[in-house]
């Protein structure tokens, strides 16, 4: 015997009412205790006015419904997980570990099976405040109020220099592995000159990250040697088909860049975005983003060490990504490109 009413149920006590049936024998039709049905008559009972402008009391069902839709709509959604400790993770996983709800969504299936908890609970806890989130405190929502605007960077239109239009259509359609985007993230002005070389592969999103003493062409190309020598000729040949980066200063020295430190010969192609489209390098963009999840704009980045800089690279690519259906970006190297 259920003790909850229906909305069909509701016109059929509404018509049995007109046709003078009593609650009792209403309860018995509808398999229902008397008294959930006294109590609904009550509820969805109104005051009419008739032809002769005589008020009477009648029960309407419509009425009923919209008062039972109001409700529950007022109640609210019951929490789908109330053990604190399982709260309380989620916190620290957001609040203190950098990770969007879909990503924590992901871990704790990663981690047990059993647990099945989308990313749309987790941001109905956080609104409904019971997970003690900032919106500070949140990936992607923070407050622009206040922030001062910066300074454009100096660029410079380098001749005879390859544009995006002359990379290679596998480079566009992120089929193949091997082609890169390359940006620096610097420090807040008058923090110093240190910065961040990334480099973000456009197939996997797999982030190479190096911290740089400052934005010098030379210190940029000095690095790239770094990693051929990490790499070997060959395998950095394989490795880096192609980088596409900005038209900063930093990269001006674009035939440093590709010529070898080991054979001196053709180790890369580069190829140079049109200015103020930082769209057409959107996957180094993004993971940018990652990044200020730890170093905040205006940070200066000498104070980060290298275990630091370390730690956020392997953050991001073992971070589960909603794009590739909750796989990190090194298991989706693995899965599709070892």
């Amino acid at each position: 015997m259920s003790k909850y009413i229906t909305e069909i149920e509701r016109y059929r006590i509404e018509t049995m009412l007109d046709d003078g049936l009593k609650p009792k024998e209403i309860a018995q039709r509808l398999n229902k205790h008397y008294t959930t049905i006294y109590r609904e008559i009550k509820r969805g009972t109104v005051t009419l006015i008739s032809t002769n402008l005589v008020p009477y009391d009648k029960y309407c069902a419509d009425y009923s419904q919209t008062i039972h839709t109001q409700n529950s709509h007022n109640k609210g959604v019951n929490p789908r997980y109330t053990d604190i400790s399982m709260l309380d993770k989620i916190t620290h996983l957001i609040a203190q570990k950098r990770y969007s709800p879909y990503a924590v969504s992901r871990l704790l299936k990663a981690e047990n099976p059993d647990i099945s908890i989308c990313k749309g609970t987790i941001y109905n806890y956080i609104n409904s405040k019971k997970l003690n989130i900032k919106s500070y405190q949140m990936p992607y929502n923070k407050s622009r109020k206040g922030r001062k605007k910066s300074e454009p960077r100096h660029s410079y239109k380098l001749l005879s220099r390859p544009i995006i239009e002359d990379r290679p259509p596998e480079a566009l359609d992120r089929k193949s592995f091997g082609h890169w985007e390359l940006d620096t993230v610097v420090s807040g002005k008058n923090k110093g000159n240190s910065c961040l070389l990334v480099l973000t592969e456009r197939s996997t999103r797999y982030e190479i990250i190096r911290k740089l003493p400052n934005l010098k062409t030379e210190t940029v190309v000095k690095e790239i040697n770094s990693l051929e020598k990490d790499f070997g000729y060959r395998n950095f040949s394989n490795t880096f088909k192609s980088i596409t980066c900005d038209n900063g200063v930093e990269f001006s020295d674009w035939k440093g860049i590709i010529k070898s430190c080991i054979s001196k010969k053709h180790r890369t192609n580069i190829y140079f975005c049109h200015a103020y489209a930082s769209y057409e390098r959107g996957s180094n963009e993004n993971n940018n983003k990652l990044i200020r999840r730890f170093i905040p704009k205006g940070s200066d980045i000498s104070k980060v060490s290298d275990k630091e800089v370390k730690y956020i690279e392997n953050w991001i690519n073992n971070y589960p990504r909603e794009l590739f259906n909750g796989l990190s970006s090194i298991e989706y190297l693995k899965q599709n490109f070892a």
